[in-house]
């Protein structure tokens, strides 16, 4: 992760990766055993700053 972003940005980029998932999209991180809730996993991607989605200001 380069930047820091308010909560409500760290929360839309957490939403639409997560929703992402849930439709099918891959995973960019090795999935933790026995995690199935696309939000967890999408907060582990943002934690690891693989997440590609970025705010423009």
């Amino acid at each position: 992760m380069q930047e820091k972003y308010t909560k409500f940005e760290k929360a839309r980029i957490i939403g639409a990766r997560a929703l992402q998932l849930a439709y099918g999209a891959p995973p960019l991180v090795k999935v933790p055993e026995g995690m199935l809730n696309p939000i967890d996993l999408a907060e582990v991607e943002y934690e690891k700053g693989v997440i590609p989605i970025t705010i423009l200001k």
